[in-house]
């Protein structure tokens, strides 16, 4: 494991109890706000001693409160991109990305390239957007050669058009970074787009860990205004005209709206809402719902009201949809976990969401 995290400290009114370990790429840190993400980013920059704990990156131990191991926090080539981007307002993008920087220059051209800021070089921070000043900030801290990069909810200040514009470059710095990447972010979308493995926290303490559409799958999408719904990882299987693609995802096939670009073989993430998930007893003929998947029921849970959340295992059982139903028509269906049913699924109820990572 790249990053191992144990961590425990107390608060006025609020405990911190986590313990987990994140591999290569990046890990998002989710959960509402006040639930312990910052507390764990800044105890591994070295800018929280805990009472109880243990931090190590790549082997190195830079916390162990047992064996009284305290690295500081200037020692431990630690890349930290915050909220906000903290640019020193007197210098240009140039010397505020060589601040500091490790790396030769010919690193320095690769990161700028990989950030697009070639044009930015001789302007100063008052004349940036906020997306520009992020992507100079983030510069700056690959440029500090860490051995792990912190990203503290770094799109939180940004509006919707400015985050749109700073995504794809978040994608290609998790991509190329080469180093472990903590992203703490309470945004769903962001989290599913950018990583590889998801820790959910609730309260100070790890509610779920592992990879990104598992736990996202798991978490029933309670985060957001969409409702309950399956995040699916796939690969391109074939394409349809320009209207559709058939994705292979969890040991079968599923038909979605097209993507401009997609080829065969791309890696893509789609959304299935909860409410547009049918189940049927017996495969049914003469519909025009696209997707007749043959699943089984794993879980039924209460979803308040006279709803029940069916979670419904495809045929690998790698992967899981939901069903929102009502309580009636899961009695009158007569399911319960083992019962294999078939999920109907209408193409334009599912909605593409991003490439996974890994």
């Amino acid at each position: 494991m790249s990053l191992e995290i144990r961590l425990a400290h107390s608060f006025p009114g609020f405990t911190l109890d986590v313990s987990f370990e994140a591999p290569d790429g990046v890990t998002a840190l989710f959960g509402r706000s006040g639930s312990g993400k910052t507390s764990i980013v800044n105890a591994v920059a070295g800018l929280l001693q805990p009472d109880m704990g243990r931090v190590v990156v790549e082997g190195e131990v830079l916390t162990d409160t047992a064996a009284a191991v305290w690295v500081p926090p200037h020692l431990r080539r630690v890349g930290y991109v915050f909220q906000e981007a903290r640019l020193f307002p007197h210098l240009s993008v140039r010397r505020n990305l060589l601040y500091g920087a490790r790396d030769g220059s010919s690193s320095a051209d690769q990161i700028i390239a990989l950030l697009g800021l070639e044009a930015l070089m001789a302007r100063r921070p008052a004349g940036l957007s906020g997306g520009e000043k992020q992507r100079v900030a983030i510069g700056r801290a690959l440029l500090s050669r860490p051995r792990v990069l912190l990203m503290d909810e770094p799109l939180a200040s940004l509006d919707a058009t400015r985050k749109a514009e700073i995504l794809p470059y978040l994608e290609e710095v998790s991509a190329n970074a080469g180093v472990p990447i903590l992203y703490v972010s309470h945004a769903e979308a962001e989290v599913a787009r950018l990583a590889r493995t998801v820790v959910t926290l609730d309260e100070g303490r790890v509610a779920g860990v592992g990879p990104t559409a598992q736990v996202l799958t798991a978490h029933g999408g309670a985060v957001g205004s969409s409702g309950p719904c399956a995040l699916l990882g796939g690969r391109v299987a074939a394409r349809h005209g320009a209207e559709m693609l058939e994705l292979a995802v969890g040991g079968t096939n599923l038909i979605v709206p097209g993507m401009a670009g997609a080829q065969v073989g791309d890696a893509l993430s789609v959304r299935v809402a909860a409410a547009e998930v049918m189940i049927a007893t017996a495969r049914p003929d003469g519909l025009s719902a696209e997707n007749v998947l043959a699943v089984e029921v794993t879980e039924i849970t209460p979803s308040g009201g006279e709803e029940v959340i069916v979670r419904l295992a495809l045929p690998d059982r790698t992967a899981h949809l939901l069903a929102q139903i009502s309580r009636l028509s899961a009695k009158a269906l007569d399911i319960a976990p083992g019962t294999p049913v078939f999920a109907v699924i209408r193409s334009n109820a599912v909605s593409l969401d991003a490439a996974p990572k890994g």
